[in-house]
């Protein structure tokens, strides 16, 4: 028997992170607690109204919205990338600006006392997690469990020669969380780059399901498509990076995982750069994050397609809250 997971977001969405939102309210298995919105691939102000947008959307407009961060722990300014998620950081469209109520930060700590075993997932930079250990006490018992998207290894990066974007943002942060909190599960750029949906998956989608959202999800996919497809000439799609971490966490016999310290550069060239040690004979040690190496990358895109051609698994979850 599988148990519903509950979990709070961390997201700065962003494209691929607004898909994952709306991956994660319509899968069955899955309760969103809240979500948190900082900067990341936009600024914090266009992170909380493309949330609230797609929270609207989707019909979960009550659901706890928080503000995150506007910038990383270093002080230095963000930097954002519009030529991959669109000035507004939802390609094609443009969210209004959100008129309604933003929960305190601090409000995250009374969710955390409310529920038990309760999954953190962070899909965007780290910089709130990391403020969620460093403003609170006694708070890793109610957490059973952190899943991070972020870090490169046996890679190029995706922002520079050696970084992904996540850890790069605030690679302080990073370091923060990974010393704080265990079991933490990695899902890095070498698998997540392999999660990719194509026009066809899309296609198959629609041809499945009338669902309101889908006709945001095949603008926001072709517009990513579009733009992965003049980074990478050739790729037949766009990678799912944030999703991948979703489904991997609901999904856990479907990775390969090895135990490894992992350290993320703070400074110089190498800024964002995540270093754990593969050599022959390494050892792991307890506490170890655990680092995604494989995935099992058709039933990946199996999962997506069902669980977002399928009009009943929000509705099942809207009906087991009232």
């Amino acid at each position: 028997m599988r148990f519903l997971k509950k979990i709070i977001l961390f997201a700065d969405p962003g494209i691929d992170d607004s898909i994952a939102i709306i991956y994660a309210l319509m899968h069955p298995e899955i309760e969103v607690l809240a979500i948190v919105s900082s900067y990341g691939n936009v600024t914090k102000q266009k992170a909380v109204d493309n949330a609230a947008f797609l929270l609207m959307e989707a019909g979960f407009p009550s659901l706890p919205m928080i503000g995150g961060t506007n910038s990383p722990l270093s002080g230095e300014t963000p930097e954002y990338y519009p030529e991959i998620h669109g000035a507004d950081g939802l390609g094609p469209l443009s969210p209004p600006p959100y008129k309604g109520h933003l929960n305190n930060f601090s409000d995250l700590y009374d969710i955390l006392h409310a529920h038990s075993d309760i999954t953190i997932v962070d899909i965007g930079r780290n910089t709130a997690l990391a403020h969620l250990f460093l403003l609170g006490s006694d708070i890793a018992p109610h957490i059973k469990d952190i899943f991070l998207m972020g870090g490169a290894f046996f890679v190029p990066g995706n922002v520079t020669p050696s970084a992904e974007a996540n850890f790069y943002g605030d690679p302080v942060a990073a370091n923060i969380v990974l010393s704080r909190f265990t079991p933490i599960y990695i899902i890095p750029l070498n698998v997540t780059s392999k999660a990719v949906i194509t026009p066809h998956h899309i296609q198959e989608i629609e041809a499945a399901s009338s669902h309101p959202l889908i006709p945001i999800i095949k603008d926001l996919m072709k517009y990513y498509t579009e733009a992965y497809q003049t980074l990478i000439p050739g790729i037949e799609g766009a990678p799912l990076h944030d999703v991948l971490t979703l489904y991997l966490m609901i999904n856990p016999e479907a990775g390969r995982y090895v135990r490894r310290a992992v350290t993320v550069f703070m400074e110089g060239e190498g800024k964002g750069t995540s270093i754990a040690d593969f050599r022959p004979g390494s050892r792991s040690r307890p506490g170890d994050p655990a680092i995604c190496l494989e995935f099992d990358v058709q039933a990946f895109v199996e999962d997506f397609i069902l669980t977002i051609s399928s009009s009943t698994g929000g509705r099942r979850k809207r009906e087991g809250r009232s």
